[in-house]
């Protein structure tokens, strides 16, 4: 007797798949490579702008990657109720450069006012640490609206930072006019996107790493890559805690830099949702929570070694969109990379001599891919309320303002620099208190799914909610011709979520009836181009559909021929020829489909009609909400144009 085959172990999910160590390690470089130039320009920054001396800003930057080494593995390898177990990477956040350099500057510049920041960034670390669950909770505030406008906002306002290192950087050799930055920019997007094009499987999941090799190696042969600090950089460089002096605290500085961390919460919480659209894994309150422990236990890692305020990195997002790797181990070996970084200067400096347009190159693959994951986000959302579209356009139009004129944020109030500093954060922040102010304050505020149909007046969902069974069928009996069974089990559906949720109803409802329901269904529509139409006696939904296509006024020839078609097809099936005539280009694609369908089963054409009928009642759904939303009207009118 044959054995029994023993039963599988479950798959894991790609999330936690360990590749092999050669893998581990390639895909792991290639995440360091995209992520260095943005982990480490916070610290030069800051240091610039507070005058410290070279030897502390090398000593910065080895602490920044050392820190951020250990960042990355907490978050992706995760333990306890800290880190999210995603693959993404940890990065010291830009959003506070601003209010750690006005920090320093208060504090009289130099060591001290590096200290005072320090003493900031311990408390702000802690206090993220401890609030993270609470911050979770608030997680049904992070509808798709949301997260998809966070998300998308954070790509396109990344994409100038792509486009200035495409140009040069910000040092002496930005050159927007420059033709052989544009070539090493656009060579290096060419060559990652001919890799993905021309090759699969591992070859191509490595396609930004070798670009930034091959993009490297082309510029060095022609002098334009430059290594000269590997040979001044020491092998060891060890960052020892505290290393400028104990901390400094003061009451101002810690308020400024918590307000700091809250904001890169929201930014971390973005994250986090937009790799879980990448990975395929859904996000919870205590995914949530879990990240935020983590950006709080590497923040006060980092004030204790002499780094700053940490949050998942959106660059690396892109990445893992980009390359499909979706490991989080592959991001727990990029960590280690970092660590042997930050204790091998010699190793950072070869890293560092990665041209900007090589990188700025590579990086408007990545920025954009975020974007395009935000838009898959918004793909989910319910853009038929009217409230969703002003969130969505409010919130990303505010985020562009000021990432395209970043000077905006002199014209406010020191303390709202650090909102209007950054696109993310005010494009985040508006599409948070948007989103509260319409779907959260007062219960008068749901979306219009009706315009005034009956003379009824505009009517919202919390009103569909509440109706009757005669009432709902009174209003919404249009949406098909003569039963309404298939309404009154809609009714019965109640509550309704949105209106996705409502139109939901009719269609299962349709597809829930007998054979013999729907049957008289399929009967009661009229027939195509017939005079009873073009005189509205068959209802004015019949004659607002087939006018679309002009089959309300067709010239005798073609009238004879439809009338023809029709004919036959109901002598042949023993009910009319229902065709959704908004869905098709032209009245010959309609005579064309008639006769196409004449050559089918009778069980295939019972079918047929009620998926045509379907579309035409989801077209006259279109249209009542189109009346209770202008902007969707103007939309839903121009695309059943002639």
């Amino acid at each position: 007797m044959k054995a029994e085959p023993r039963p599988s172990r479950a798959a894991r999910h790609p999330v936690d798949q360990v590749l092999s160590p050669g893998r581990l390690a390639v895909y792991g470089t290639q995440h360091v490579l995209a992520f260095y130039a943005g982990a480490v320009i916070v610290p030069i920054l800051l240091a610039n702008s507070i005058g410290l001396s070279t030897e502390q800003l090398v000593h910065l930057i080895n602490a920044d990657l050392f820190t951020c080494g250990i960042a990355s593995i907490i978050q992706s390898v995760g333990f306890w109720k800290v880190g999210v177990r995603l693959p993404l990477l940890q990065g010291v956040t830009f959003t506070a450069v601003s209010p750690m350099i006005a920090i320093g500057m208060a504090a009289g510049g130099g060591t001290d006012g590096l200290l005072v920041i320090y003493g900031a960034v311990l408390v702000a670390g802690l206090a993220t640490f401890f609030i993270a669950p609470f911050f979770s909770r608030l997680i049904r505030f992070f509808p798709p609206v949301v997260t998809g406008s966070v998300i998308t906002i954070i790509g396109l306002a990344l994409l100038p930072v792509a486009a200035g290192d495409a140009t040069g950087g910000a040092g002496p050799t930005s050159d927007p006019t420059s033709g052989k930055n544009l070539a090493y920019a656009l060579g290096t997007l060419a060559l990652i996107v001919l890799i993905q094009r021309v090759f699969k499987g591992f070859v191509a999941t490595i396609a930004v790493l070798a670009g930034l090799v091959v993009g490297t190696l082309v510029a060095w042969a022609f002098g334009d890559a430059h290594f000269d600090a590997v040979n001044g950089s020491d092998w060891v460089g060890v960052t020892t805690p505290f290393h400028f002096g104990w901390p400094q605290f003061s009451i101002a500085a810690i308020i400024s830099m918590v307000l700091v961390m809250l904001i890169t919460a929201v930014e971390t919480t973005g994250d986090v949702f937009a790799t879980g659209e990448i990975v395929e894994k859904r996000i919870g309150r205590e995914d949530i929570a879990r990240a935020l422990r983590a950006d709080g236990l590497a923040t006060t890692i980092g004030g204790v070694f002499n780094s700053f305020p940490y949050t998942c990195f959106a660059e690396n997002v892109g990445l893992v969109r980009l390359t499909r790797v979706k490991s989080r181990w592959v991001v727990a070996a990029a960590g280690l990379i970092m660590i042997l970084l930050g204790l091998v200067p010699k190793a950072g400096a070869i890293v560092a001599g990665i041209p900007h347009p090589v990188l700025g190159g590579a990086a408007l693959a990545m920025f954009a891919t975020v974007a395009v994951v935000g838009f898959q986000t918004l793909a989910k959302v319910d853009f038929h309320d009217h409230r969703n579209v002003v969130i969505v356009a409010t919130s990303v139009g505010l985020a562009m303002y000021v990432t395209a004129q970043p000077q905006v944020a002199q014209a406010v109030p020191g303390w709202a620099e650090i909102i209007f500093g950054s696109g993310i954060t005010l494009g985040s922040l508006t599409a948070i208190g948007l989103n509260i102010l319409f779907h959260h304050v007062g219960k008068d505020f749901g979306p219009a799914v009706a315009g005034q149909p009956r003379g009824t007046g505009t009517i919202r969902l919390d009103q569909v909610n509440e109706m009757s069974r005669e009432e709902f069928v009174r209003t919404f009996a249009e949406l098909f011709q003569g039963p309404t069974w298939m309404v009154e089990r809609a009714w019965e559906m109640r509550p309704f979520a949105d209106t996705h949720a409502l139109r939901r109803s009719f269609q299962e409802a349709l597809f829930s009836g007998s054979q013999e329901e729907q049957r008289e269904l399929i009967a009661s529509y009229p027939q195509l181009g017939s005079q009873l139409v073009a005189d509205g006696l068959s209802g004015e939904a019949s004659l607002r559909d087939q006018s679309t296509r002009g089959l309300t006024y067709l010239a005798e020839p073609d009238r004879d021929e439809l009338a023809a078609i029709t004919a036959q097809y109901k002598e042949r099936f023993g009910f009319p020829l229902v065709i959704s005539v908004r869905d098709a280009e032209s009245f010959e694609r309609i005579v064309e489909q008639g006769r196409e369908r004449l050559g089918n089963c009778e069980n295939q054409e019972h079918a047929a009609a009620l998926l045509e009928i379907a579309k035409i009642a989801g077209f006259r759904f279109d249209d009542f909400l189109s009346d209770a939303n202008p902007i969707h009207s103007a939309r839903t009118r121009w695309s059943s144009r002639p």
